[in-house]
Parts: C-alpha cells; structure tokens; sequence
C-alpha cells in the first residue's frame, strides 16, 4: 500500500491531539478566535471529541481521546475521533499523545475499511501525513493484513470456497515469492489426509490442504488455520441462526494468512510455512455421520459423536504434517467452540499454550498491538474426557463443560512437542461497528503474535 499515506509536501489540516489532561495546554496555542470556537462547541479532549475550527486563519482539526481511565474501555481512541473527520488530508501537529504507538495509526485507516465488493459507494477517504516517528512499512503490513483477513472472511462462501481460498493464499504465495503447493480430492487419501477428505468430500467443491512456505533461515515456524469456508454443521445439522455466519468458519485460516503476510512483508528472518485445510462441511449422500470411527494422518481413530465437532478433524491431520518437518513453533488458529466465546465474549482471542516463553511475549505484546489475548490451560485432567469406549479419541465429549479446553486438547494430540504449540480458539467477527473494528470479519490475535515472535523467537 504506497498509499497508505499522503504524498509529501500535500496540503493537510493541522491537526491536534489532546487528552482530558492536555487540552488546555493545547488550546493554549491557538489563536483567541480558535480558542473561543472549541469552548463554545465544548471540547475539551473526551474520548472520540472531533471539531473543525474554521476563523481567519486556515482550519484546524482537534481530536480528543479522553483520559486514562476512557481510553482503558476501548480501543483505537484516535479512530474513534477520527471518525467525526470530513475527508481530507490531517497532518499531525502534536502527536505526543500517540506516545509513538504506531497501531493507534492502524486504527485511523482500518476505521475507514468497508467490504464493498458487491457495492457501488464512495470510500472515506481521511488521509494522513506520515508523522516522522512513524514506520510506514510496518503500518502498511499490518494495515494490508487486516485488510486481506477481513476481504477472505466477508466474502460469502459462494464466492469464498476452498478453491478460492486457494487462489487467495497462492496470490500471497507470489507476492511474496514464497512457495505454493496443494492437494486436491482424492489425492488427500492417497497423500494419508484421511479426517481432511472425510469432512469436506460431501461438498460441491472438493477439499484440499493448501501449503506455502517462504524463507531458507532461522526458526522454524508453521502456522496452521482452520479452513472450514461453510459449516452446515454436516448430518448434525445446525438450526437456521446458528448457520448464519458461517461463512466465518475460515477465520482461523484468515487469520494466519494476515498473519503470515505481516511476516513476510516485514522479512522477519524465519522458515515460514502455512498449512490451511480447506473444506466445506456440507450435506450429502456420502457426507461423514454420526459414530463414525475415522483415522487420522497420525494413526489415532476418532469417534464421531457430532458431525458439527468438524474443524478439530481437518487440523488433526494438517497438525500431524507439521509436527513431521520437526518445527520450532506450531501455532493453530481456528473458530473452534462457542465455548470460548462464552468464556472472554467476542473481542478477546484465548490461547492454550505449551510455552511460558511464548504466553509472556503474547501477553505483552498484546497491549503494544491493542489485540488483546487471555490464556486458558490445557488442561491435563481433562484428557479422559476426549477419550471414548471404541476409539482413541471422542470428536466431541457428551456434556459439553470445558468445550474449548478438551478441543485444544484434543488438537494437541497430533502435535509431536507439546511445549513447542500453541492454539487460538478465536470468533474473527465484529457484530457492532467499534472505533478500528467496523463490522464484519476481523484478525483476531494475529497482531498480537505478530508482536511477540520477534521477542519470543530472540529475533
């Protein structure tokens, strides 16, 4: 994205940013007529104030991002001023109140973010001076992220299905010269993808596991994201609102493709590899059923006791491959159980991690990314709960208390170095329009990673 930011030397507004605690200093420097107009109008540096000062002189914009204890509530205080703006071109004048946070930057483009594939409007367009502090490439990386997370997932199953999700993943491939292969149908089971074939071989489109990897040195990473681009829920058919965002259901591999292209945009030096299998969980005649007792790639057999239970089944096996090309790290990320979400709600991504190292680098650099994340446990008494009578495994545990633990360990079964795991149970959906998070799909956690594997990895 050149574009990001304004030409140089383009005409802007000045622009000040005040907190509740700075406001008067800042107002200080304005011209009496300017003064008067903010104090008329009443601003004076809440949370999400935009005003347009217009007297003799040029006009001025003035953004208010509240006090310590406003901002704590949110997040993206800049947005949610920035919003108030006509379009034009804003040039910072004090940005001391950004205190250098480049992602308060994210969130005044990513404000501006609508999924107009199928409409005919005119985007906002509040441009931005680059401040001098500012590094444009990093802002753009991840920018171009959440942009791409949120196109994959908007984008309605009929025109977002495994083949497209392909097509979307190869694109990356070659804009980043990284290499791109693929297995399609029946090749799965000649390839040992048993659970990948078996969830998605009912479906119109025949499923597959996409693979791209990029770069000859340093830690091996390998990232794998649920792929479920439709989820009727299988023979265990959800009920018509529980279907409704289903087109979700490949959030996880969204996801870790945003998060893979703020990697490899920004050349962290890593052997990157994504792994993403791709299905739709559809109903017909030769659709997988209840009791079924299914083998994995990694020789362990699953009970089917919930057709529904299906994203857990197509990770199994991409899991197993990555654990075989020994990696440093696995991290997985999926729309796995709506435990999770009764657990931290929607805007929080919970993660089960194997590492202490890599839940200390997450947790802070949670806060740099405002991407926040919450660790729960795997939980190890929880393992007999995944254990039925006639298989090794129960694809879903009768009961359903601690859904989102005994998921993640069940996912943990086909890795080879527990320690060297992690797994995000995320929603990758905004219901409401939020300042920085317009409604729709939405990167849920990859910021956060991204912000940590430099410290995590001793990059």
């Amino acid at each position: 994205m050149a574009d990001l930011f304004a030409p140089t030397g383009a005409e802007a507004i000045k622009t000040y940013i005040c907190t509740q605690e700075t406001a008067e200093a800042v107002l200080a420097q304005l011209s009496d007529a300017q003064q008067k107009i903010a104090q008329f109008h009443g601003f004076d540096g809440g949370l999400s104030q935009a005003l347009i000062v217009h007297a003799a002189e040029q006009p001025i914009a003035l953004l208010g991002i509240g006090n310590d204890a406003a901002r704590k509530r949110g997040r993206f205080a800049l947005a949610a001023a920035a919003a108030k703006l006509p379009d034009g071109i804003y040039e910072f004048c004090n940005d001391d109140a950004l205190q250098g946070n480049p992602v308060e930057l994210v969130g005044w483009f990513i404000d501006q973010y609508r999924f107009d594939r199928y409409k005919t409007i005119k985007r906002p367009a509040r441009q931005l001076v680059k401040p001098d502090w500012a590094d444009a490439d990093r802002i753009a990386a991840m920018v171009e992220a959440e942009i791409l997370c949120r196109d994959l997932i908007n984008a309605p199953a009929a025109d977002m299905g495994p083949a497209e999700l392909a097509d979307a993943v190869r694109e990356l491939a070659a804009q980043h010269m990284a290499e791109f292969s693929i297995i399609v149908g029946d090749e799965l089971l000649a390839q040992n993808f048993p659970m990948i074939h078996a969830v998605g071989r009912a479906a119109e489109q025949e499923p597959r596991l996409i693979d791209l990897k990029w770069g000859s040195a340093g830690p091996k990473i390998t990232l794998v994201g649920k792929g479920v681009c439709f989820d009727t829920g299988g023979l265990d058919l959800k009920p018509a609102a529980s279907m409704a965002l289903m087109k979700k259901d490949m959030g996880g591999s969204a996801n870790v493709i945003a998060l893979a292209h703020m990697i490899m945009r920004m050349k962290l030096p890593v052997q990157l590899r994504v792994l993403i299998p791709a299905v739709e969980n559809a109903v017909s005649g030769n659709a997988f059923r209840p009791k079924d007792i299914l083998n994995s790639r990694k020789g362990l057999s699953v009970e089917i006791n919930n057709t529904d239970a299906e994203g857990r089944l197509v990770l199994a096996d991409a899991l197993a491959l990555a654990s075989e090309d020994n990696p440093d790290f696995i991290l997985s990320m999926a729309t796995l159980t709506g435990a999770a979400r009764v657990a931290v709600g929607p805007d929080i991504a919970p993660f089960f991690s194997g590492s202490d190292a890599f839940s200390s680098a997450l947790l802070l650099g949670c806060h740099s990314a405002q991407d926040p994340v919450w660790e729960l446990p795997f939980w190890d008494p929880y393992e007999a709960m995944i254990e039925p009578d006639i298989a090794d495994l129960d694809n879903a545990p009768a009961g359903g208390l601690g859904g989102a633990i005994t998921a993640a360990l069940f996912l943990r079964r086909f890795v080879n170095d527990p320690e060297k795991y992690a797994h995000f149970d995320i929603f990758a959906w905004s219901a409401q329009n939020a300042p920085g998070r317009p409604k729709g799909g939405n990167s849920t956690g990859a910021r956060a990673v991204f912000e940590a594997l430099p410290k995590f990895l001793n990059l």
